[in-house]
């Protein structure tokens, strides 16, 4: 059986900066300046239980700074930085007004081994603050690692719109659940489960959890542990190549699983959204290529779901649309196995979408057709309807054709369809090395052999590819090989950039 490993580390990529979360409770903050900067630093600690002494160094304190003085959050003195006792201290802030400043700042704090932080100096920082989502006990940090605090801004407002404010209560919940929880479900899949529920009633609307709401959680973990722990497996559709075009049910599908079988088509930034701990196994099944046979998928499947694994088959695009999945289910429910499937964005929907070409048009088809290029063998299907998918009014999207386009486009002049049909090809869809080349049928092996058959290859026949749309709506990494197509659609011989 032929597996292998995904192409690039699947865990983690580079961090720039790891992100810390310090209990502050009671711990001694010194802080240096007497600006607004200083205040909203002296506020933050605060609202961390932290104890904050600001040194004003006889500067006049801001107005903010006065306030939090009378709140008693925190302490005023108007002696220097210098002459502190830094021996209390556990952190270090500092607004200083030059570099000479900040680098004393630094080194006295390095000589006491207090970690320290000078405002808006990067350079003489041992720890930085990013922009935070506040759902206490639930705080979210995010760091552009200096580089665009704007853009960190922007991304707390983005998930600050996906939070509800309730979210609070449901952790505050959690956290009385957590030893009642444990003392019933065992570590591994049963308790997972729980939480996933769990997860999911905290994110079903905007209020919280009402009073009955922790007796019957811990009722629905008694029943978890009553009852036998078995597998499922989600066959997962993860779109043609974009990992934005991936579902938010995918998303949650892929932070569940224990196992993800995936195919050799999967781009490594999807993987990467998947669960850390989740064990990733390529199963690849490419066109023209040595690939993990089909009975050998099924087998993993079944055996891992046995074993009480929660397994996701990540397929290219959609399960269901050439995806082998009605072989999969049929395994699996023979076997007795829960299985769900959870759709993709298919290839033809996305090169519509990427060409901004409508496939139904009315003044050009009044239906669409996905046809498959290949048979098991991988020669033209010998059971098609030529007849009847020569239709000029209709949209037909070929799939896995790229070795058989020259057979294609015969059987269809043949039946009638002229040879001067729009066509349009396209390799690696949503990806940012996606090719398409704009023709006509008669012309459409000459388009195949010079996309080439290495990659992924769809191509669409149809008066819907006349419009200029369908070459022109490249995005920029979009090279478009050619278009001879005459007075609707201008010649492109061309790499956007």
């Amino acid at each position: 059986m032929a597996t292998g490993r995904a192409k690039t580390p699947a865990r983690m990529e580079d961090l720039s900066v790891l992100p810390l979360f310090f209990r502050l409770k009671s711990k001694a903050v010194l802080i240096a300046g007497a600006s607004d900067a200083a205040a909203w630093k002296a506020e933050l600690m605060a609202a961390a239980g932290a104890d904050v002494t600001v040194f004003l160094g006889r500067e006049v304190a801001d107005a903010a700074l006065l306030a939090l003085e009378a709140d008693g959050r925190v302490r005023l003195s108007g002696a220097h930085w210098s002459a502190a006792d830094w021996t209390a201290f556990e952190l270090a802030l500092g607004d200083c007004e030059n570099d000479a400043e900040a680098q004393a700042f630094r080194a006295r704090a390095k000589a006491e081994g207090v970690p320290v932080n000078v405002i808006d100096k990067p350079d003489y920082c041992d720890f930085q603050f990013g922009s935070i989502v506040n759902r206490s006990p639930v705080v979210i940090g995010i760091s552009t690692d200096g580089a665009a605090p704007i853009l960190g801004q922007a991304i707390r407002r983005r998930i600050e719109t996906l939070l509800p404010k309730s979210l609070k209560d449901w952790t505050g919940l959690a956290a009385g659940l957590r030893d009642g929880v444990n003392a019933r479900l065992k570590p591994g899949g049963a308790r997972r489960a729980f939480w996933e529920h769990f997860v999911d009633l905290s994110f079903s609307g905007t209020s919280g959890p009402d009073d009955g709401a922790a007796d019957r959680l811990l009722s629905r973990a008694t029943r978890i542990a009553a009852s036998p722990q078995t597998g499922s497996v989600t066959l997962v559709g993860a779109g043609p190549g974009d990992p934005e075009l991936l579902t938010l049910k995918a998303m949650r599908a892929l932070q569940a699983a224990d196992v993800i079988l995936f195919d050799d088509l999967i781009a490594p930034e999807i993987l990467e959204l998947a669960r850390r701990e989740a064990k990733r196994m390529l199963v690849g099944k490419r066109g023209g290529r040595t690939s993990c046979r089909q009975e050998d998928i099924n087998r993993m499947m079944l055996d891992l779901a046995r074993a009480g694994k929660r397994v996701v088959r990540l397929k290219s695009g959609d399960p269901s649309v050439f995806g082998r999945s009605g072989e999969e289910i049929m395994a699996l429910r023979d076997a007795g196995i829960p299985v769900s499937v959870i759709p993709g964005i298919t290839a033809a929907s996305a090169l519509a979408a990427g060409t901004t070409t409508s496939l139904t048009h009315r003044d050009c088809a009044q239906s669409v057709r996905f046809v498959t290029g290949h048979s098991k063998k991988g020669a033209l299907p010998a059971d098609i309807d030529w007849r009847a998918i020569a239709d000029p009014t209709t949209t037909t999207m070929f799939y896995m054709g790229g070795r058989t386009a020259g057979e294609i486009s015969a059987r269809l002049i043949a039946e009638g369809l002229p040879p001067e049909t729009p066509v349009l090809i396209a390799a690696n869809i949503s990806r940012p090395d996606e090719r398409r080349w704009h023709g006509t049928l008669a012309s459409l092996g000459r388009g195949m052999a010079e996309i080439g058959h290495d990659n992924p290859v769809l191509f669409g026949v149809g008066r819907v590819f006349a419009r200029k749309s369908a070459v022109t709506g490249a995005t920029n990494a979009t090279q478009v090989l050619a278009n001879p197509l005459g007075a609707d659609s201008e010649p492109l011989y061309a790499l956007a950039r």
